[in-house]
């Protein structure tokens, strides 16, 4: 229970200075918070995600690291944009995420072509790793500039030194904290005789989700949809590109049969419910957040029974 209170601690404190820290960066750099969403806050929340699943790799337990990855995204749409949607409201129209959509949604597809034709070599990861390097180049390379509206409530006065300071305790607190909650968790999912998978996509997937989920709800009260949004899908594209492509370069990865017939396929329809929302302004609100939350309860218990 200490450790649970522990990490539940580092994840607020973390969340809230990554994001502190993100804004401020944006600032300084004079792009939007969007892109740092999709790039400086979504690679340090994703943290988590690649030390969890190299881990896993590295100790013979592949099906945990791939059904994090897969859970992880999951959770990112359904509980992340759920439990935001439900408290605060997130208004999109107007969001410049529908490029960073079709890229995750890219990825998601490339991600279900590999694992059919799995396991998930080393040449697989460097593929994706290559993908990940061309999209951030992408990013960085047509971000737009700031406007003082987008960056109302930022810290003018805030230092290079403060900036580095906040990022550093975001991104060392969030993945301490979400690692406290998962060991004890995975310890008694085992005691109760769990499959690796299902660790993998539930207890792991949700734990190392803590970190985006603590930096998209500070986000959203601070209201800041868009780095909200942009994290989880900025996330998404590191968890497929980046935390699969190290992985598999470190230890190829086998693909889990039950994988291939559900779970894979609720991670693609996932993504591809934010369509409405990215494409025609439909803001998510309470009944859509509370909708979400109901779907990845009914997935969970699901698989569990």
């Amino acid at each position: 229970m200490l450790l649970i209170i522990a990490g539940l601690g580092l994840l607020v404190v973390g969340g809230d200075n990554l994001v502190k820290g993100a804004v401020n960066l944006s600032l300084s750099l004079g792009i939007t918070p969007t892109v740092v969403g999709l790039t400086v806050v979504a690679f340090g929340t994703s943290a988590p995600e690649l030390l969890v699943s190299v881990s896993a790799a590295l100790k013979g337990s592949t099906d945990i690291a791939m059904g994090n990855v897969v859970g992880s995204n999951i959770a990112n749409v359904l509980i992340i944009l759920g439990v935001c949607a439900a408290l605060t409201g997130i208004p999109t129209k107007g969001l410049e995420l529908r490029e960073s959509w079709f890229m995750m949604m890219g990825a998601s597809l490339l991600l279900v072509v590999l694992a059919l034709l799995g396991p998930i070599g080393r040449g697989d990861g460097m593929l994706l790793l290559l993908v990940l390097g061309l999209i951030i180049w992408r990013q960085l390379s047509t971000a737009k500039s700031s406007s003082p509206d987008e960056l109302e409530g930022a810290d003018t006065s805030a230092t290079a030194g403060k900036i580095a300071l906040w990022l550093g305790i975001g991104m060392v607190a969030l993945p301490l904290g979400a690692q406290l909650l998962v060991s004890g968790a995975t310890d008694i999912a085992r005691a109760f005789g769990i499959s690796e998978v299902v660790i993998g996509l539930t207890l792991v997937a949700i734990g190392t989700s803590l970190p985006e989920l603590a930096a998209s709800i500070a986000s959203a009260r601070a209201g800041r949809a868009d780095m909200a949004l942009g994290n989880v899908v900025g996330s998404n594209l590191f968890n497929i590109l980046s935390i699969l492509g190290i992985t598999a370069l470190i230890k190829p990865l086998p693909v889990p049969a039950s994988l291939l017939q559900l779970d894979i396929w609720v991670m693609l329809a996932s993504s591809a419910l934010l369509y409405p929302f990215l494409f025609r302004g439909i803001p998510m609100g309470k009944r859509v957040g509370l909708a979400l939350l109901a779907f990845y309860v009914a997935y969970v218990l699901f698989i569990l029974l």
